[in-house]
């Protein structure tokens, strides 16, 4: 992904852009609890970021504010001179938003209202505001053109899974082994176990698999293939073959 929050740090950035795929992974899969807390996890790289512009110093990493209602209605008494947006309306939205995710019985046992998809429903396209929002701001575009922007680095994959209930298919049979399994990677919220993979891609031979896909796609960086604990992340390397090659081939 480019670097589209100009002065915002890339570790900053790629962790907001990590937090937002996660809450439309969550939400397409119909998890709406974990997508709920992953708005609240979002909220606080938000915050981070409108902080350090303020301050004129960002911070190597998210951190979450001691009270976090507290420390957004404070920054309404910055310099009227850093906008609106930065001073009221973003920190207003986080509030509610992290609001959805501590009082809506979205991490906790008995609360009075259950975890449900009108909530997620609230969850992501506030999500998908702040984040054309934030664009908007450190990208210097208008806010139609940022809400595109951040369409455009929404999940497309969609049509390419199909989740039966039990195991995840990738539905176009003209991908390599390689590509197919990128594509499932891509579209999980975590990292899959290696028996996950060969279920949802039915490979004949695990150890062949292993050694064609799994391992060479480590050698390549595509995925970090842990060989002991037999589990499989993909790679930021990976991540750009899936956005900028797999997708767009298969789209075609």
């Amino acid at each position: 992904m480019s670097h589209v929050l100009g002065p915002v740090p890339l570790a900053l950035e790629d962790e907001l852009f990590e937090k937002f795929r996660e809450i439309e992974r969550n939400y397409r899969e119909r998890r709406w609890e974990p997508a709920e807390l992953n708005g609240g996890k979002l909220c606080e790289v938000t915050y981070c970021i409108l902080r350090g512009h303020v301050d004129g110093s960002f911070p190597g990493k998210p951190y979450k504010p001691a009270n976090f209602y507290d420390a957004c209605l404070k920054m309404e008494k910055e310099p009227v001179s850093l906008g609106r947006s930065v001073r009221i309306q973003l920190p207003r939205m986080l509030i509610a938003l992290y609001e959805i995710r501590n009082n809506r019985n979205v991490g906790h046992v008995g609360g009075d209202v259950d975890p449900n998809q009108m909530d997620a429903v609230c969850v992501l396209h506030m999500a998908k505001w702040v984040m054309a929002e934030l664009v908007r701001i450190f990208h210097g575009v208008s806010l139609a053109d940022a809400s595109a922007l951040v369409e455009s680095l929404s999940e497309r994959e969609v049509s390419l899974i199909w989740d039966t209930g039990s195991v995840r298919r990738v539905l176009d049979n003209n991908l390599s082994m390689l590509e197919k399994t990128l594509v499932l990677l891509f579209g999980s919220a975590q990292p899959l176990r290696e028996v996950e993979l060969i279920e949802s891609l039915e490979h004949s031979n695990p150890s062949v698999y292993r050694r064609d896909v799994l391992r060479r796609a480590h050698v390549d960086r595509l995925i970090e293939y842990d060989e002991n604990t037999k589990t499989v992340k993909l790679s930021p390397l990976g991540i750009k073959r899936v956005e900028s090659k797999i997708l767009p081939k298969a789209q075609a």
